[in-house]
């Protein structure tokens, strides 16, 4: 799952270097910075294909709340605002804006002459139809949250766009990222949740979108007309490959040129020559935490000693070790460790199974027919955790959870299934009882619309329906002021809540572990990752693969 509206947020402060991650390359000398003569190899032309184990759903930001669509939607959409390679936030096609004193009061000031990949001119209209169709009532977005805080939106001039805050907001400025701005020339007449837009879209971003093959392929284009200058490259393929081994072998065959490896491929499976000679490999913390998670409408998983005792029956260690690598660390609440709002000491649970038998004997569970499987009331404690099928790390995950389950008397079944199917037929439709499942988070700590109990309807966030008014309450407390240090009481409290009632039992947070064809120059690491530049990787003509024909 993807947090997206918290990729972009932050608090009108620079995170910037100070998270303190660290990011490597390999080999070692990192060829992935400028060498000598790097200006003459910058060359126009080739292709980057990328496999994506998920296809996407949906190309209109504001209605897809998985990575898949929102990867595909990154490189054709533009925001007001964007985070730079050092995480700090900086104007995309905003030039810059003003912020009045007590932050209620925004005026950005957007670039002239930007274009949609139409040939029309983007305007300060095009902001305030996204800001409206996003608020209305009709369209189904998990996102509007933080445009129901808007007062008063106001279009100046052709280029001047305002927003006005009743109350302090912290998220405001980087919430008018690439969520909301929309072509209002080609949508104005359209029902956004079923316009053919959201799988042909048109932006102002790098690419533009050429062909969608559904089980197969999404081809983009380089926008010519690109406001920051047209891409290197001519080309972006996102492949959809769903099975793990297939994708392996599309990377040994030099059928994909940029996967995310699993921990086993990093480690071992490309320990070779082959993939030192042609492979660049990346590593650093994501912005992300994998958790098994509870349907709290389920009986038996209403009852909070049952979530302590599994927490408690569980090895963390074990996980991290065994399905990472250690590559990764265990995670303890919804932040990742080395950032602001992260609590380092909240209530653990150590692997401790005969504590778990204690809490589900006192719950009533008893194994009376010494079957090995606790019952009450005449069933079975028997339960299926649902997970995607593309994620062997999750589908391990899964595998030693049901084994330390077994262990005090719970029988687990494990079913994984295809990306879209689990997030329409059964997440979105609450047809679940445990889930395992991730976040891609942002560097703001406002997690409203996952954990504040009015965001349990269909296609919103909270879907495991976890209501607590003391969490409602701290996450008003936190967006609502722009002084660090009672943001981080609230969020610290939060943690604190979060890890005595155990909505989710948050697992790990991996490491991200990039491979790029080394045919491709121009990629430097940094705390954001990668990706950040896209537009200005290129390949030399001498090793250039692909050639676009007219």
């Amino acid at each position: 799952m993807h947090f997206y509206r918290r990729l972009c947020n932050v608090c009108f402060v620079s995170l910037a270097l100070s998270l303190g991650f660290n990011i490597s390359a390999h080999p070692q000398d990192n060829p992935n910075q400028p060498a000598s003569g790097f200006a003459a190899r910058q060359a126009y032309g080739d292709k980057i294909i990328i496999g994506s184990a998920a296809e996407a759903s949906n190309l209109i930001p504001m209605l897809s709340s998985d990575s898949a669509s929102h990867e595909v939607s990154g490189f054709i959409f533009n925001g007001l605002v964007k985070y730079d390679k050092d995480l700090t936030l900086i104007g995309d096609l905003a030039n810059n804006w003003d912020i009045s004193e007590g932050g209620l009061v925004i005026t950005f000031h957007l670039k002239k002459g930007v274009k949609w990949q139409d040939g029309v001119e983007f305007t300060a209209d095009d902001v305030m139809f996204g800001y409206q169709t996003i608020i209305n009532e009709k369209t189904l977005s998990a996102y509007k949250e933080d445009y129901f805080q808007v007062k008063k939106a106001e279009v100046l001039d052709k280029y001047t766009f305002r927003v006005t805050y009743d109350k302090p907001y912290a998220p405001a400025l980087a919430s008018w990222g690439s969520l909301v701005v929309l072509p209002k020339h080609i949508l104005e007449k359209e029902d956004i949740n079923k316009t053919a837009f959201s799988r042909k879209p048109t932006g102002t971003g790098a690419f533009k979108f050429k062909e969608w093959v559904p089980g197969q392929k999404i081809i983009l284009d380089a926008n010519d007309n690109y406001f920051e200058g047209r891409p290197y490259l001519d080309e972006v393929v996102l492949r959809i490959v769903p099975d793990p081994t297939t994708m392996f072998l599309e990377l040994k065959t030099k059928g994909v040129d940029w996967i995310g490896l699993s921990s086993l491929q990093y480690q071992k499976q490309t320990d070779s020559a082959f993939f030192k000679k042609n492979y660049k490999k990346f590593r650093y913390p994501s912005f992300s935490y994998t958790y098994l998670g509870f349907n709290f409408k389920h009986p038996w998983f209403s009852d909070k000693r049952i979530r302590q005792a599994v927490a408690f029956a569980l090895n963390k260690e074990e996980i991290v070790k065994g399905v990472l690598f250690g590559l990764g660390s265990i995670s303890t609440g919804p932040y990742v460790p080395n950032t602001w709002p992260y609590n380092p000491n909240v209530k653990k649970y150590e692997y401790n199974p005969q504590k778990a038998k204690e809490l589900l004997k006192e719950a009533g569970w008893q194994d009376k027919d010494r079957d090995g499987i606790l019952e009450k009331n005449g069933k079975k404690f028997e339960f299926t955790i649902l997970t995607n099928m593309a994620n062997t790390e999750r589908i391990k995950t899964a595998t030693i959870i049901q084994y330390r389950l077994k262990e005090v008397g719970i029988k687990v079944n494990i079913r994984s299934l295809e990306w879209s199917a689990f997030i329409n037929w059964f997440i979105d439709k609450r047809r679940f009882e445990a889930v395992i499942l991730g976040w891609s988070i942002g560097l703001d700590p406002d997690q409203y619309d996952i954990w504040h109990s009015s965001k349990t309807k269909e296609k919103e966030l909270n879907f495991v329906s976890f209501k607590n008014e003391e969490v409602d309450k701290l996450l008003e407390e936190g967006r609502r002021t722009f002084d660090i240090e009672k943001r981080k009481k609230a969020y610290f409290r939060i943690q604190e809540i979060l890890a005595e009632e155990l909505p989710y039992i948050f697992l790990y947070v991996p490491d991200s572990l990039p491979i790029v064809s080394s045919r491709f120059e121009g990629i430097v690491p940094a705390p954001i990752g990668i990706g950040y530049n896209i537009e200005k990787w290129y390949v030399p003509k001498r090793l250039q693969k692909y050639r676009i024909e007219e």
